[in-house]
């Protein structure tokens, strides 16, 4: 894929699809200092981001005048400890964080991450899943309300690939705005697709 640019009044931002660890060193990571009790990111250390490259995983980054990361996407697999780890499986994965600083939204950054991140053949051959949890949404500064906040990410995701699918999963079902969705890759197993449907009420076969 080309590489990518959006222009925004504080200069120009550069999707980059790195999944280089040794990339990181030389970026500037501000979502270091943003701290909001409305709500929480999922990854706020620019270590964190570079572990999950050095493990295996996948980050897609949105970067202003290529120094200063201003946006990020994860792709990682399952803790071993969660439902959706498959013991000896690599076929699933989890849609971890898509992030984007507060005054770089509304540009499109979030669907361009998402675009570069399942821009590889891999992505066909995996299921790749996410949860989005009502207590971690920046409601107060969106404006939104929690269903429509909930609109907008279901929007987000669907062009990406990810149908919303049910689960008894507790933590989903806490709340009913709360959101499961999954993209299945056209190459996975049918074995692998029918291990997961049972995954999602917490039979293990």
């Amino acid at each position: 894929m080309t590489l990518t640019f959006i222009e925004t009044q504080k200069g120009n931002v550069y999707i980059h699809p790195d999944r280089n660890p040794g990339v990181f060193k030389d970026l500037s990571f501000p979502f270091e200092t943003c701290h909001s009790t409305a709500y929480r990111l999922t990854h706020c250390t620019k270590q964190s981001l570079q572990n999950i490259v050095e493990k295996g995983g996948s980050v897609s980054l949105a970067l202003l005048e290529h120094k200063i990361i201003v946006g990020f996407a994860v792709l990682d697999f399952p803790d071993q400890n969660e439902r959706w780890a498959l013991p000896g499986s690599r076929d699933i994965m989890e849609l971890k964080a898509v992030e984007v600083l507060r005054e770089f939204r509304n540009h499109g950054i979030a669907r361009q991450l998402l675009a570069h991140l399942f821009s590889g053949d891999f992505a066909e051959e995996k299921i790749i899943y996410l949860t989005a949890y009502t207590w971690t949404w920046d409601l107060d500064y969106s404006g939104f309300t929690v269903r429509s906040y909930r609109d907008m990410l279901v929007s987000l995701y669907t062009p990406a690939g990810f149908l919303e699918l049910q689960t008894n999963e507790p933590n989903i079902c806490l709340k009913p705005e709360n959101i499961f969705m999954a993209r299945i890759g056209q190459r996975v197993p049918q074995k692998t697709r029918d291990d997961f449907k049972l995954l999602r009420f917490g039979v293990f076969s």
